[in-house]
């Protein structure tokens, strides 16, 4: 049976890139805890086929299409969120891309796109809801970074660059608004099975490199990580903020 944390009940929780993969997963955690969850992502038909799944289960879920890498646009998502369904209350910052790519091929053109999809709105988005957290005196913030740049994989340096750079984002954050009672924390997660990862990536050669690597023999799902992040945005996490904390069976 799965955990229930009450003081997560009726809070709004907005999830960026919340249509699928382990967003999807975290937006469906969240709405089974009966938070208000508002979730941004791209993918149109992604959404609004999680927000009538839920929404037929009776739990409160809404999706708005936004492009994360238009700051104006998150702003103003950001506005339509809060004038819909109340001041934010957590933010997971989960939205990225991992698109392998090669530095002898980068542009400062495609090195700027990295960067914006998946460092540069996690900040704008936490600047965004920080005024409703100050004005509660409370708040949580989760940033979600990767264990890649941890086990030096190469063929994607701007994507590494952009995860490691999380934590200087989730520590300096934690620190700016601790004394509003404000959590920020990060989450890094290891090679976990979502539809992209397995059509994409998972080889039979990926799948022994993995099963020699974790200590866990076994393949992660989203769900795994979604369950960490409610119990971290929970009170029963109420003194964790500044940290880094890893979900990878054991990879790193």
């Amino acid at each position: 049976m799965a955990a229930t944390y009450s003081d997560l009940a009726r809070k709004v929780v907005l999830v960026t890139g919340g249509a699928s993969g382990i967003g999807a997963a975290i937006v469906r955690r969240f709405a089974q805890q009966q938070s208000n969850v508002v979730f941004f992502d791209i993918k149109a038909d992604e959404g609004r086929h999680l927000e009538r799944e839920l929404s037929d289960q009776g739990l409160g879920a809404h999706f708005q299409c936004v492009d994360l890498t238009d700051i104006a646009a998150l702003q103003a998502g950001v506005v339509e969120a809060r004038n819909a369904h109340g001041a934010i209350n957590i933010l997971i910052n989960n939205a990225a891309n991992d698109e392998r790519h090669s530095t002898d091929e980068m542009t400062p053109e495609f090195w700027d796109d990295r960067i914006a999809v998946n460092l540069k709105h996690q900040f704008f988005a936490a600047q965004a809801v920080l005024p409703d957290m100050k004005a509660a005196n409370a708040g949580a913030i989760i940033n979600f970074g990767s264990i890649s740049w941890i086990a030096g994989q190469g063929g994607m340096a701007a994507y590494t660059a952009s995860k490691s750079a999380v934590i200087g984002l989730t520590r300096s954050l934690a620190r700016d608004y601790g004394p509003y009672n404000i959590r920020v924390n990060a989450i890094a997660p290891g090679w976990i099975m979502t539809e992209r990862q397995l059509e994409k990536w998972m080889t039979p050669e990926g799948e022994v490199e993995l099963m020699k690597r974790q200590c866990l023999k076994r393949k992660l799902s989203p769900d795994e990580v979604a369950k960490f992040t409610v119990f971290l945005a929970s009170d029963e996490a109420s003194a964790c903020t500044s940290q880094h904390y890893i979900v990878d069976g054991g990879w790193v």
